[in-house]
């Protein structure tokens, strides 16, 4: 290795002289003595039989007694090894290299394409821009599907959520709006999801395509810490991009993987069990996670999708109740949707978008309100029509929505591989309507 790649590695890992000591371990915490340290403070524990080593953050302080999370597993470690503090923090490399690559949450690479050179260092815990920094969202953020640019419109730093249960195709959705999205940044954080989907969402949903794109992975297997501050370190890598004045997409799946990491850190430490099994901490973390996306004056923005596993398709789970709270807008994907084959299978009925009145022209307006009132009259009368008890020429806007049934439903319906521009996406839907699109 050359000297100054060296001294540059010594250099941005600073360790305390002074050591501590563990004196118990479990499988999820390691209590120690002997080093005064601060909640959030990283530590490095080394092993005296083997000199293993692995990372870890303070927890909890009980008088002269901290606990450890640790950022890896257990296996191998023991009362007497040595705990050292990491006067750096918790700093994560951050530049341009890291676009078109694939990191763990230390931004180390794990896709085999070599080292990733980035000299400049970003605290992974940042606090979200301030209430009267952040930007009015005033234009549009396109991103190539027609069932939500035209009918669920999102503006330039908007926070959305997308909820969906199993298997009902939010990975595929979310390749669409990263293929598809107008942003020239794009950072796709990958928490908690089985390692297998990695790969397949890199060659399937992107094509394969990196290009101004940076994935973060932490996947099930990975530690509840790691897998916890694997969203803050994609985060942290969107807001590099952001204040280099750059508009970047940021996308997380999941929201849900999140939660159940601080649950297992938060029971682990004795917090009680409030809501279905999640103790508080797991919903104060959100918005410290969620508010970080957005529009800064004077700077760029991050437009965030953030995906929510619905346990059951139940809408009143504890994490989606309090994420719909925190979001600008939710996109709601429907089973029965799915089992139709109309994909993707965005409920529009059941979702909204907060800033699309502001951001949209009266016109484009208008024709969202009809289309929402002509698909609510062909679902409330669905059975009437299927069984033919419904006499065409009682109800003449019921009589619209019925001719213009099949139409409305391939405005819904979109190729995967498929993108449309923004302004036909609006043209159609005016078409649709019979609106003159002025």
């Amino acid at each position: 290795m050359p000297f100054k790649s060296l001294k540059d590695k010594i250099k941005s890992k600073s360790y305390s002289v002074a050591f501590g000591e563990v004196v118990k371990i479990n499988a999820t915490i390691i209590t120690a003595v002997g080093l005064k340290v601060s909640i959030s403070d990283m530590v490095k524990i080394v092993s005296t039989d083997t000199a293993q080593e692995t990372f870890g953050m303070v927890t909890e302080i009980d008088g002269a007694t901290f606990f450890i999370t640790p950022f890896s597993f257990v296996e191998g470690f023991c009362s007497g090894d040595r705990v050292f503090l990491d006067q750096t923090g918790m700093n994560i490399p951050v530049g341009d290299a890291l676009l078109g690559r694939v990191v763990d949450p230390f931004m180390r690479p794990i896709d085999g394409k070599g080292n990733i050179n980035c000299s400049q260092l970003s605290p992974i815990i940042k606090a979200p821009i301030a209430a009267m920094k952040r930007g009015m969202i005033d234009e549009v953020f396109s991103v190539g599907v027609k069932s939500i640019d035209g009918l669920l419109t999102c503006g330039k730093g908007q926070k959305l959520g997308i909820f969906a249960g199993s298997g009902v195709g939010k990975s595929t959705l979310m390749g669409m709006i990263v293929k598809g999205a107008n942003a020239p940044i794009k950072v796709v954080a990958l928490i908690g999801e089985r390692g297998r989907e990695v790969p397949e969402f890199i060659e399937k949903n992107l094509g394969g395509n990196l290009e101004n794109t940076v994935i973060i992975v932490a996947t099930s297997d990975d530690s509840p810490l790691m897998r916890k501050y694997g969203a803050f370190a994609a985060m942290s890598v969107a807001e590099y991009f952001k204040d280099k004045g750059l508009d970047v997409l940021f996308i997380m799946d999941s929201v849900t993987r999140f939660a159940m990491a601080q649950r297992e850190i938060g029971l682990a430490l004795g917090e009680p069990p409030t809501s279905k099994g999640y103790p508080p901490s797991s919903l104060t973390l959100l918005p410290q996670l969620m508010e970080r996306a957005g529009k800064e004056e004077g700077k760029g923005s991050i437009t965030a999708f953030f995906t929510v596993l619905i346990e059951g398709d139940d809408m009143s789970d504890p994490i989606a109740d309090q994420s719909r709270s925190i979001l600008d807008g939710h996109i709601v994907l429907s089973r029965e949707l799915t089992d139709f084959g109309i994909y993707p299978p965005i409920h529009i009925l059941n979702s909204a978008s907060r800033v699309m009145n502001d951001i949209i022209t009266k016109e484009h307006l208008k024709a969202v309100l009809k289309f929402r009132r002509l698909y609510t009259l062909l679902k409330e009368n669905e059975v009437l029509i299927r069984i033919g008890a419904y006499n065409k020429g009682t109800d003449r806007e019921l009589d619209e929505a019925i001719d213009k049934k099949e139409a409305m439903q391939e405005f819904l319906t979109q190729d995967a591989q498929l993108q449309n521009e923004f302004g036909d996406t609006i043209n159609s839907l005016m078409t649709i309507m019979g609106l003159k699109n002025q």
